[in-house]
């Protein structure tokens, strides 16, 4: 076996192992509790809004697609839309108003209340995610964290937060959107079923 193959397969038993320190968690009952939610806000009308940073960035807006375009069923498009992407909005705010006001002044902008605001943070602590969770708050919306074992910061400020049984970074990402995907998936089942 080679370096790479070792590498591999260390990499692919730790995520097997997460996984399974998954099913014993909490973290099935609230994103249970989490898509709920969901369904309720979208059911009213109301929309969903996820933002992070770097890769949680990316998965923030890998959910919204699944949402907005669709998961498994052809279906009514579902609003959402992640915070990041709109590029514009968030080198404007940044140059004008601060890096650490980019999700929180997106948020006062679009969000009422009950619509959704999901945050997806690693380590729960990074502070313009922090500041938006906290200006969901204030605003009224749902707050939904998906974060690592410590919840950070983020465990007293969302409603709802999903903290995975890992703190390794990439192990947290994946879980998350082990975790993401499957509130898609049970989103649209019961939209769709309703419809």
């Amino acid at each position: 076996m080679t370096d790479r193959e070792t590498v591999l397969r260390m990499r692919v038993a730790e995520s097997i192992e997460a996984e399974r320190r998954l099913l014993d968690s909490d973290a099935l009952e609230l994103t249970a509790l989490a898509a709920g939610r969901v369904v309720d806000c979208l059911t009213a009308g109301g929309k969903v809004l996820l933002f992070g940073n770097g890769g949680s960035a990316s998965d923030a807006g890998h959910l919204a697609a699944e949402l907005l375009g669709r998961f498994f069923v052809d279906r009514r498009p579902l609003a959402a839309a992640a915070l990041a992407d709109a590029t514009a909005a968030t080198t404007a705010i940044g140059n004008d108003y601060g890096y650490l006001e980019v999700f929180a002044r997106q948020i006062r902008g679009l969000g009422r209340p009950g619509d959704v605001a999901i945050a997806l943070s690693t380590s729960g602590t990074s502070e313009n995610v922090v500041r938006g969770l906290e200006a969901a708050r204030e605003l009224e919306l749902t707050t939904v964290a998906l974060t690592g074992a410590s919840g950070g910061k983020l465990l007293d400020l969302a409603d709802v937060c999903i903290r995975v049984p890992s703190e390794d970074t990439p192990r947290v990402q994946e879980l998350c959107m082990l975790l993401g995907h499957t509130l898609c998936e049970i989103v649209e089942r019961e939209l769709v079923a309703a419809a």
